[in-house]
């Protein structure tokens, strides 16, 4: 497949006019230059559409702006993907800045990569840093380090925001679940199924300031846990199916996303025996451990809800 460039930075957002200009003032300082950027905005009512005109008119990078009615940030990744000319798929918050260097470092970071090689990677990952300068989460062991994302959870047990992008072919073969009425999904459940079938350079370089901002779906989340309830189960079930063999190396990660997966499916109305056979054999033996705590959890969410509520 021939792209026209080699990055497509994609950009969702919905109702965020008011800090999307950190992305785009970001990317006009960018000393990579082969680049577009890819705007897919979930249904806005802000003036999100008319500062993009504006920008559009005077950049001397392409940009390219979809209008969808509000469906959720991981359908409009999903068409995002499809719409990409890049060769390399970027996601940039919007909310967030890269740095000026960003694409470069990620561009140089990739040909050092064995031309040979390079069919078993599908991605660079470098680190962040939050709007005081101060680097977010742990650097990784050495610089460049040759792992994958579950790699480097489970076994290295390295946190913090990290940013990078990932071959836009490859991104197209691991679309996120479409289910109807998900508005949200865990992409972590995306990352882990490439890591079973490519590998990423991590590299201790900065690339992207984030900025922490609470927003009102962000407080929705934490206040009502029924929420996502059906996404974080779909989730946590993805990972105890497909990531159990790094158990000896997180069992409490492993028992904490047990108790979650318990916790959730009880909140969409799924009993022991339906969660049960959801589960592979190795999680199910896992989930007997965990089923209990995550029902008592389950039933201090109803408690607190009916107090709130009082």
């Amino acid at each position: 497949m021939t792209h026209s460039c080699c990055f497509t930075v994609f950009t969702p957002t919905y109702n965020r006019a008011h800090t999307l200009n950190r992305a785009y003032e970001s990317l006009k300082n960018q000393t990579f230059r082969d680049f577009e950027w890819l705007i897919i905005d979930d249904g806005s009512t802000d003036e999100t559409q008319k500062l993009v005109a504006s920008w559009s008119k005077e950049a001397d990078f392409g940009i390219h702006y979809i209008f969808q009615e509000n469906q959720g940030k991981h359908i409009a990744f999903n068409r995002g993907v499809q719409l990409a000319r890049g060769r390399f798929f970027l996601a940039l918050d919007s909310d967030d800045a890269a740095m000026p260097n960003a694409l470069e470092i990620f561009a140089q970071a990739w040909d050092k990569i064995q031309s040979n090689q390079r069919g078993r990677f599908s991605a660079i990952t470098g680190l962040c840093i939050d709007e005081q300068g101060k680097l977010i989460g742990d650097p990784y062991p050495c610089s460049p380090l040759d792992s994958d994302s579950s790699e480097i959870r489970y076994k290295y047990h390295i946190k913090g925001e990290k940013w990078g992008f990932q071959r836009t072919e490859v991104l197209k073969k691991f679309p996120f679940p479409e289910v109807y009425g998900i508005k949200f999904f865990p992409e972590g459940v995306i990352w882990s199924a490439i890591s079973r079938e490519y590998k990423t350079r991590f590299i201790n370089e900065v690339v992207r300031v984030y900025y922490r901002e609470e927003t009102p779906g962000s407080q929705l989340t934490r206040s009502d846990p029924a929420c996502h309830a059906l996404s974080c189960a779909l989730g946590h079930q993805m990972t105890i199916n497909h990531d159990l063999r790094w158990l000896y190396r997180a069992p409490l990660e492993f028992i904490r996303s047990g108790t979650h997966y318990a916790r959730f499916s009880f909140h969409v109305g799924d009993g022991f025996l339906a969660q049960a056979k959801k589960l592979s054999w190795p999680g199910r033996c896992l989930w007997i451990i965990t089923v209990l705590p995550g029902f008592f959890v389950f039933l201090q969410d109803c408690i607190n809800r009916q107090k709130k509520a009082a």
